[in-house]
């Protein structure tokens, strides 16, 4: 099951340390519908070949959502060790740098979906949970805690039941499931109260799709006719969408996600300026150095050196 079973996607696993591959979604023969449910404990038996350490850093097109119920997992996500106790929850979206720690005594429910998966109106309603900006590690309120649980055990129990009743019914509930868990997780503190991703539905449907895109093509896209032709409308429609949820051009939202992602590498992962200038697709690592002093008025170096002395 999962991880290591899947096959990269168009960004390729090329060598070198700026490789994060990129893997899309593929569950076991016979699991319907872009949803997949297991236990974390599982995947750790079923993946002990794994090369734990070094362990190996990753991204997916879903998301990765892990309810600790007992022990304590430990999982980088965006090159920042998270640690996820019991009651907590970890989630990896799509387009997030991931890498697994070695193995422990952590057990609990491991779901993986696709963004399809959710019905539109509902997908809209959870936008602030499932925004690639929402925390990694999730504190439910503890008046929602225990009900989190048991619904999402019950759809670990409802994923194994594939066979026992129709398949498009066995979706239905395994879905149903899914969304009432999510719509109770949203309520967790850190997250903007679900009714106001309704507004100007339309349009930030569409900004909503781009940051999907950015997410995961951010490394090789850099131009917003990439992205324009990636959700099939015209530059000015996506700029529009752009400037009305935020006020910026679609270009320099992508150079902010650039940015962003130098940070973290410079910074928490050390990795060195040429190293991250290829990850990002800078053809010059003169380019990237320019570009990074540009919007930060530090060199790679100096950026680097500021962070590690205050680590």
């Amino acid at each position: 099951m999962m991880v290591d079973k899947r096959h990269p996607g168009p960004s390729g696993s090329a060598a070198g340390p700026a490789a994060v591959p990129l893997f899309g979604f593929q569950p076991p023969v016979g699991t319907p519908y872009g949803l997949e449910v297991g236990t974390v404990e599982d995947f750790f038996v079923q993946h002990d070949d794994w090369p734990w350490n070094p362990p190996r850093p990753g991204r997916a097109t879903f998301h990765y959502l892990i309810a600790v119920t007992e022990g304590e997992l430990r999982h980088d996500v965006d090159h920042v060790t998270r640690i996820v106790s019991p009651g907590q929850w970890l989630w990896v979206r799509p387009g997030h740098a991931q890498c697994w720690h070695p193995p422990g005594a952590v057990r609990g429910p491991f779901i993986l979906f696709e963004r399809d998966v959710l019905r539109p109106d509902l997908a809209r309603l959870l936008a602030p949970l499932t925004a690639h900006a929402a925390p990694a590690v999730l504190t439910p309120h503890p008046d929602d805690a225990a009900w989190l649980q048991q619904t999402a055990l019950q759809l670990l129990d409802e994923h194994r039941a594939l066979g026992r009743r129709p398949l498009d019914i066995h979706h239905a509930l395994r879905r149903s499931l899914l969304e009432s868990l999510l719509l109770r997780l949203a309520n967790s503190p850190g997250i903007t109260p679900i009714g106001t991703a309704t507004a100007h539905a339309g349009r930030a449907d569409r900004y909503g799709r781009f940051l999907d895109a950015l997410e995961l093509h951010f490394r090789e896209l850099h131009q917003a006719a990439d992205y324009a032709e990636l959700l099939g409308c015209s530059v000015r429609t996506l700029s529009r969408a752009a400037r009305d949820a935020t006020g910026k051009g679609v270009r320099e939202l992508i150079d902010e996600r650039r940015l962003l992602e130098a940070r973290r590498l410079l910074g928490g992962a050390r990795w060195d300026a040429r190293s991250v200038a290829v990850h990002l697709g800078f053809t010059d690592p003169a380019n990237f150095g320019r570009f990074f002093r540009d919007r930060t008025g530090l060199t790679p170096a100096a950026f680097a050196t500021e962070s590690q002395s205050m680590a």
